[in-house]
């Protein structure tokens, strides 16, 4: 059961009925939830790519400069971590946000606004200059719709955005299957293994109930679904 004044007042989410751990535990899912964070997702998503299909890439490898795939990757790190983390930051350090841990639904909307900003930016600007592989294009719209969904539902509930990026993996690997016939059988496997365990870890939390934790899995695997659908 939770508590849902909590968006309201700008609290953390309270889920009354969870049971509690030991500590030890607890520091177990704290350091599996830092380690599998979603803001990791794309880039190791990306070196994967890279380095299991580097000819889809080899016009980013061209265009480096001190060694390979550098640019492609700092523009993929500055998109979906530095600059999702900097907003964090700054509106922790001007007073936005009360924690950078994000804990309630009202500390998620300046976040969720900015990282949606930052992802289209992503996705367009790879699909105009026409040099990424039309998969990687549709990783990127997934992400972008991906929190456009996870937004519209915390306004309700505060969806997990780990499992969004999770199950956004395991939707992603499913098209790749669908469109280019790869087998993917043992990354989609050890992606099913993590993200049991992620989910496992933010309910030993108390960070999310069970059907949050779900609901971002669904989420995640349908907006992939979607991207795929619209430029796949």
């Amino acid at each position: 059961m939770t508590d849902h004044n909590s968006f309201a007042q700008g609290q953390p989410t309270v889920y009354t009925s969870a049971p509690s751990f030991p500590p030890a535990t607890r520091a177990f899912a704290q350091a599996v939830s830092y380690v599998f964070h979603p803001l990791f997702i794309p880039t190791a998503v990306t070196i994967l790519l890279v380095w299991s299909m580097p000819e889809y890439f080899a016009t980013f490898r061209n265009l480096s400069k001190h060694f390979d795939y550098d640019i492609f990757y700092f523009r993929v790190v500055s998109i979906s971590l530095l600059f999702p983390l900097l907003v964090v930051l700054l509106s922790k350090a001007l007073g936005f946000l009360p924690s950078i841990h994000l804990r309630s639904q009202q500390d998620r909307i300046i976040p969720y606004l900015s990282t949606m900003i930052f992802y289209f930016w992503a996705f367009y600007t790879f699909k105009r200059e026409g040099q990424a592989a039309p998969f990687f294009n549709v990783f990127f719209l997934g992400i972008f719709i991906a929190i456009i969904l996870a937004f519209l539902a915390n306004i309700f509930v505060k969806i997990s955005m780990h499992t969004v990026g999770w199950g956004g993996v395991i939707g992603f690997l499913l098209t790749l299957m669908w469109g280019l016939q790869v087998n993917v059988t043992l990354p989609l496997l050890i992606t099913f293994l993590i993200t049991g365990l992620v989910c496992t870890c933010r309910m030993i939390l108390n960070a999310h109930s069970p059907f949050e934790v779900y609901l971002g899995i669904a989420v995640g695997i349908l907006s992939q679904v979607m991207a795929y659908g619209i430029i796949g």
